[in-house]
């Protein structure tokens, strides 16, 4: 995630402070990717120093303003433009789990498999509810309908890792019964 490109398309709606910045990422994506204040300020720092962002000078709070410069709008410009590149495997937990599982003497592939279609069935149920809450109320805002969005994509990715777990058993299975045929040999 891209928290330097969130807070500069964050600018582009107008100046305000870090704290604001870090509300207005987690509405917009529902808190799926909540930031910590830290993290939105070291980010406007680089930012900053990369001539994006500019301070404004400071609200009535005496919290420091952040605006966004004329190659901060460029930048934003630019990144809504180009594709999303999905380069490479990204480096996965469950994947790396399952990959070791198999023939470690001891673990059950297929338990590994079952505990995490709990969880995900757990967690798509989660979105599901989310979902539910947030068609619930008006879509009158490019907030709501953004934390819609975001929430959408929790349901998909969770829907497309219970695949490749249903996915994973079959092959397992085929695995087992393939180890049985030669044993019986």
């Amino acid at each position: 995630m891209s928290i330097r490109h969130g807070l500069l398309a964050l600018l582009a709606d107008g100046p305000c402070p870090a704290s604001r910045l870090r509300a207005g990422f987690e509405a917009r994506t529902g808190a799926a990717w909540p930031l910590d204040l830290g993290q939105v300020r070291a980010a406007l720092g680089r930012l900053e120093h990369d001539g994006l962002v500019t301070r404004e000078g400071v609200d009535e709070a005496g919290r420091v303003v952040y605006a966004l410069a004329e190659a901060g709008r460029v930048e934003v410009r630019a990144w809504y433009a180009r594709p999303v590149e999905r380069t490479g495997p990204p480096r996965d937990e469950l994947a790396i789990k399952l990959a070791l599982a198999v023939g470690t003497p001891g673990v059950d592939a297929r338990e590994v498999v079952d505990t995490q279609r709990r969880h995900v069935s757990e967690a798509l149920h989660d979105h599901v509810r989310r979902r539910a809450q947030v068609l619930a109320g008006p879509l009158g805002t490019p907030v709501e309908v953004a934390r819609l969005l975001v929430v959408e994509q929790l349901i998909c990715r969770a829907e497309a890792e219970a695949r490749w777990l249903d996915h994973c058993e079959a092959r397992l299975l085929r695995l087992d019964l393939h180890r049985a045929g030669e044993a019986g040999e």
